[in-house]
């Protein structure tokens, strides 16, 4: 540990203090980031600092610090449509739920406007570079449920290098302590930055001339904390400069670079935290909290519970199973579903993120899901969702069935995929959804905004000209195609308030072709109900009908389902 860096301390049930370390808050850099070119500054202050003059100057004619996405467009150079986007994007990863660009309906976001200093950390994280995928340590265990090829493979393969995740050795991604660690290196390469954009520079000083305000150094709160969710230590609280200031007098400011020592005494004291954690994990036994378990065929076992409500619920590595997760199983506001393979996944419950990744030839049900939707790498899934919002980047085949108050985003490498409206309730969906805000009056499944193929927050080199090519983006599902997913009822409680129906209007074609589905059904039933039978060959019908749907379960591979869901 450092010296001179004492970390603060929390007291537990037991009396026990224990140190309470600063650490990153992912949900900028998990679900914050937009490969568009204009929005990555990678000189630093250098072009940022300008910006941020400019849309002061924007902002001062409202006489607030606040612009809007007409402002954005103008400094920024960008269509107003990708400034809506910033600003939907932002709203999502903001740590406070009172900020008027998150509480505001999706209508007004675009006058609401963003905080300006919180639009600058947002435009300067751009320039961060994610983790590689890694590759699973029991690659034979994964090559047998995963297609090492699939139709796509070699199709404009000059010009895409994300044939890593298609390769014989499926890629994963990294564990939760190297992807924070390397965001931690990242604030601490970048943190005097990152303080020269908040600070304000006072007259007739040289050495000390950048100073920061109570008001400016909360903002960092954007990207630090200290604490678990939930139970945050205040940054003005953590930091000695401000602790003790009277409530009733403003506080005095502080020389950015003694706030610049202190964070990065922090930091480094939580980089040799988490150094110590991942190596008393390799040379210790394994044990649950592993995150690089092999692929499992029980449905419990690869499911794993958030140390603290900071951290995100696990769904990792199912394969051939099915499993149900409702509020009561999951103690984090977010979940990761990871790797899973030919499986029917539920999570019924009000979230507020959610990240799909590696799947294939499954289905994945999402309850509410409050900020924001990650799915990335898949291949033949079936998405079910309510949300504010969704990403889908480098997905093959799948189809997504969205309940979305946002338009769905559509980036990188993508084939054949489809949308269509939300198509599913289960009992406490409404209730969920209020709780996380989704809207069921606003349904933008069918407005894809598309961005280019190559995602430039990757680690990867890409070959010239590829940037500009646009990603490939989601047809609507034909309405004769399109069904109603059935949950079980037993999957949660009734109440005379419990949801008894879609929420969200189906359009008209979708509805008339469901209709004549019904109608459909219903006249086989009257035609069948209608035949003049004798009763042994009534029952020699009714056999033979069970048979058939019976082999129609085995064939589909429902039965698995039944059984495993019947089993918990």
């Amino acid at each position: 540990m450092n010296e001179g860096i004492q970390p603060l301390t929390s007291s537990s049930s037991s009396s026990i203090k224990e140190p309470v370390f600063v650490r990153v808050r992912r949900e900028p850099f998990e679900h914050g980031l937009i490969p568009i070119p204009k929005l990555i500054f990678s000189d630093g202050t250098t072009t940022l600092g300008p910006l941020k003059e400019k849309f002061v100057q924007q902002a001062s004619a409202s006489s607030s610090l606040r612009i809007n996405a007409d402002g954005v467009s103008q400094v920024l150079q960008i269509s107003i449509e990708n400034a809506r986007l910033v600003l939907d994007t932002l709203a999502a990863v903001l740590p406070s739920d009172s900020d008027p660009l998150v509480t505001a309906k999706p209508a007004d976001l675009d006058s609401v406007g963003a905080d300006i200093n919180d639009l600058i950390l947002f435009l300067y994280i751009q320039s961060y570079k994610r983790l590689l995928p890694r590759t699973h340590k029991d690659s034979a265990a994964v090559a047998d449920v995963w297609p090492s090829t699939s139709a796509f493979d070699g199709f404009l393969s000059a010009l895409s290098p994300l044939q890593l995740v298609r390769s014989n050795s499926r890629r994963f991604m990294p564990s939760q302590a190297d992807e924070e660690a390397h965001q931690l290196s990242y604030l601490q390469k970048h943190m005097a930055n990152i303080l020269g954009l908040l600070a304000e520079s006072v007259e007739g000083e040289n050495e000390e001339s950048l100073v920061l305000t109570l008001e400016k150094f909360e903002h960092l709160g954007f990207l630090i904390q200290f604490g678990e969710k939930g139970s945050e230590v205040p940054l003005s609280q953590a930091a000695p400069f401000f602790a003790n200031s009277d409530p009733d007098m403003p506080a005095i400011p502080v020389p950015a670079s003694q706030i610049h020592d202190w964070v990065l005494q922090n930091i480094a004291a939580a980089l040799e935290h988490i150094s110590e954690r991942i190596s008393s994990k390799e040379n210790g036994p394994p044990n649950n909290s592993d995150q690089d378990v092999a692929m499992a065929d029980a449905c419990a076992s690869s499911f794993k519970g958030s140390s603290g409500s900071r951290s995100p619920c696990f769904v990792e590595g199912i394969s051939k199973a099915s499993i149900v997760k409702q509020a009561s199983d999951l103690k984090g506001s977010s979940v990761k579903i990871l790797n899973c393979h030919d499986s029917v996944i539920y999570i019924l419950a009000p979230l507020r993120y959610a990240t799909v990744y590696g799947c294939s030839d499954a289905t994945i049900v999402l309850g509410a899901i409050g900020k924001a939707v990650r799915m990335e790498h898949c291949e033949r899934v079936q998405v079910i969702v309510a949300a504010k919002r969704i990403c889908i980047a480098n997905c093959r085949e799948c189809v997504f069935f969205l309940g979305v108050n946002q338009r769905p985003l559509v980036l990188g490498d993508n084939h054949k995929l489809q949308v269509a409206p939300y198509n599913t309730f289960y009992s406490q969906l409404e209730e969920h959804m209020n709780q996380v805000g989704v809207d069921a009056t606003i349904n933008r499944w069918n407005e894809p905004l598309v961005l280019g193929m190559v995602d430039p927050h990757d680690s990867l080199s890409h070959p010239a000209g590829v940037s500009d090519v646009q990603a490939e983006s989601a047809t609507c599902l034909a309405p004769d195609q399109f069904t109603n997913f059935f949950i079980p009822s037993w999957f949660g409680s009734e109440s005379s308030a419990s949801t008894k129906h879609n929420p969200f209007p189906l359009p008209e074609v979708y509805m008339a072709s469901q209709q004549k589905n019904h109608q459909n059904l219903g006249d086989i039933k009257q035609a069948l109900r209608d035949l003049q039978l004798e009763e042994n060959r009534k029952r020699e019908l009714s056999c033979a009908l069970h048979i058939y749907f019976k082999d129609w379960l085995y064939a589909s591979g429902n039965i698995r389902q039944l059984y495993c869901l019947q089993g918990d």
